[in-house]
């Protein structure tokens, strides 16, 4: 039987077991603040308060358009407590996107982070015929659109607390697809709180446990397994000020625990690597040898063995070296990473549990709640993404791909969405007739029942000599380069693969000058033959495992990143695959005429 029910459960229990507790760090200047659950509690109350004297009633949606801070929580449980459905947005969406989520889920209140937004949301306000009230978590409590005087009104008259079933809605994730507009996965109070239960079954957490909290609240995986999971077991959450100061807040807040997705790991691989080449030769030696010893540590472990000279020698290094390795990058708590939202590879993740950091990946998308597989400490392999979680199963579609081995994989639980919002034909689509959900990925299971993924079957795309290609995995392995900052793969109905590669300009520029290569005209230095030598052995060194069908033939170097800002990234920074292809058209095109001669 499931733990929770409905996210109002695990706020009255949360907050009934750990008023004095820590909730939610930010920081102020210098210093960081706590609120605790106590705090959160009556702010929450005084929240519900003030919501109902604005109308809001049970059914209604309120919406909300910030980055991770306290406000955006305490808005989200008035609304659950209210009955009312949390929509929320980010900050990085374009306004025409906001006003078409606003208008599509009819939403009659909304939260901003600042007056910036509010004054971007006044502009296209009159196409938003529902909209009734914007609500600034700026300003003071006499000042009439505050939140802050929001609550002094709540606080002066409050409201009861509704106790929604658990088929109640409890919110709309709209998900930012690469192409056509978001759509709103409707998810219930049962969905987002069976999950919740599930991750008290799995994952080895507890209140004494804390977080540094930079996965977006707005996207489900760092809403329901940080906001609403951590919240549920009476842990804390600092919020980073940025992905830039990660680092930084980790030495700061000390967390021990870490959820991300692998862009992010991989960042801090690269960070890693870099600053052990730069490290006197004994240092280095030292933690190479701690990294080999931790990974034969690992293999014995995971087979079920042990070696008492295995484990002095990893415990002798880990002393030395590794742990200071740790309390350098990490803080010198961090015990678990939680690595989710697409496939982290299998180097960096080894590299950092290796390391002493134990890296537990999981798998699962909105429509998912998100939570559909995980590794724990029940289960662990790497290169997979974990068995079912309790409550839930899941079954590969073979038919879909014509693969004997690797299917689409379809998820059946308590996790399932409602269904997406006002889009019948779509919810048509993606549900079999007995209730599972079709994700778009392929993969299959080991003879363990641990879930393998190999692609996504939109991104895969098929070569001239009728051999399929899936990207992704090509483009994470060259990313693992310290020279790479972003990468695309592309062949579709091409004779051979090609890539834009976004370089790490500010090593490639400290690179060029030390071998007196001009970096005054980028793209003089980006078409350099000596570049360019550095950048071809970069990427065939790091696609040395890929079929010779799949390599890169050619690619192209370029200045301008993939950003949300440029339209060629979705806010869960997955790539926008149309919009790039669109844009470099001609670049593309001129890597199949420069190389027609090397054609197979």
């Amino acid at each position: 039987m499931a733990k929770f029910e409905t996210l109002v459960e695990i706020f009255n229990e949360s907050t009934k077991r750990f008023p004095q507790c820590a909730l939610f760090g930010e920081k102020h200047g210098t210093e960081w603040k706590w609120m605790t659950y106590g705090a959160f509690k009556e702010k929450v109350d005084n929240c519900r308060g003030g919501l109902a004297g604005l109308g809001v009633k049970v059914g209604d949606r309120v919406a909300v358009i910030s980055n991770n801070r306290s406000e955006w929580a305490i808005c989200a449980y008035a609304c659950y407590t209210l009955g009312a459905a949390y929509v929320p947005m980010y900050e990085s969406q374009h306004t025409d996107e906001w006003a078409y989520i606003l208008n599509d889920c009819g939403a009659e209140v909304v939260f901003v982070a600042n007056d910036k937004i509010a004054k971007k949301l006044e502009g296209v306000r009159g196409e938003i015929a529902s909209l009734r009230h914007v609500v600034n978590f700026q300003g003071g409590e006499t000042d009439n659109g505050a939140l802050a005087a929001l609550l002094r009104r709540g606080a002066e008259t409050p409201a009861p607390q509704h106790k929604p079933e658990k088929g109640e809605l409890a919110g709309l994730i709209y998900t930012s697809g690469t192409t056509g507009n978001p759509k709103g996965v409707r998810l219930s109070h049962g969905n987002l709180a069976n999950n919740v239960s599930a991750m008290h079954d799995v994952l080895p957490l507890a209140d004494s446990d804390r977080s540094l909290s930079f996965l977006p609240w707005a996207h489900s995986f760092g809403q329901t397994v940080e906001l609403h999971g951590l919240f549920s077991m009476g842990a804390s959450l600092g919020i980073a000020e940025s992905v830039e100061k990660l680092l930084a807040n980790m030495q700061e807040i000390q967390p021990t625990v870490l959820f991300a997705v692998p862009r992010v790991f991989n960042k801090l691989y690269a960070g890693l690597n870099a600053k052990m080449e730069a490290m006197p030769p004994l240092r280095k030696k030292l933690i190479t040898l701690g990294l080999k010893v931790a990974a034969a540590r690992r293999a014995l472990r995971d087979g079920g063995q042990s070696s008492l000279l295995n484990e002095l020698e990893y415990k002798a290094l880990d002393k030395i070296v590794l742990s200071k390795v740790r309390a350098t990058f990490f803080g010198a708590r961090l015990k678990f990473a939680f690595s989710g939202g697409a496939a982290v590879s299998r180097e960096v993740a080894e590299f950092i549990d290796n390391l002493g950091v134990t890296v537990y990946e999981g798998y699962g998308l909105t429509e998912t709640s998100p939570i559909a597989t995980a590794n724990s400490p029940m289960g662990r392999k790497m290169g997979s993404v974990g068995k079912a979680i309790p409550g839930t199963r899941v079954v590969i579609d073979t038919a879909v791909t014509g693969d004997p081995v690797n299917g689409e994989i379809i998820v059946y639980g308590h996790n399932v969405m409602q269904g997406y919002y006002n889009l019948p034909d779509e919810n048509t689509k993606v549900f079999t007739p007995d209730g599972g959900f079709r994700t778009g990925d392929m993969g299959h299971l080991d003879g363990e029942g641990f879930l393998i993924i190999t692609g996504r079957i939109k991104e895969q795309y098929k070569l001239e000599n009728g051999k399929y290609v899936v990207p992704v995995p090509i483009e994470e392995a060259i990313k693992l380069s310290k020279w790479v900052s972003n990468v695309l793969v592309h062949g579709a109905n091409k004779p051979f693969n090609v890539a834009l590669v976004v370089p790490n300009l500010e090593l490639l520029k400290t690179w060029a000058t030390e071998r007196s290569i001009s970096t005054e005209n980028l793209a003089a230095m980006l078409a350099n033959p000596d570049v360019k030598a550095l950048y071809r052995d970069e990427i065939a060194g790091h696609t040395q495992d890929v079929k010779g069908y799949e390599k890169i033939r050619d690619f192209a170097l370029i200045s301008e990143d993939f950003t949300v800002e440029n339209e060629m990234m979705t806010p869960k920074m997955s790539l926008k695959r149309r919009n790039i292809v669109a844009r470099y058209d001609s670049t593309l095109n001129h890597l199949y005429t420069a190389s027609a001669g090397d054609k197979d």
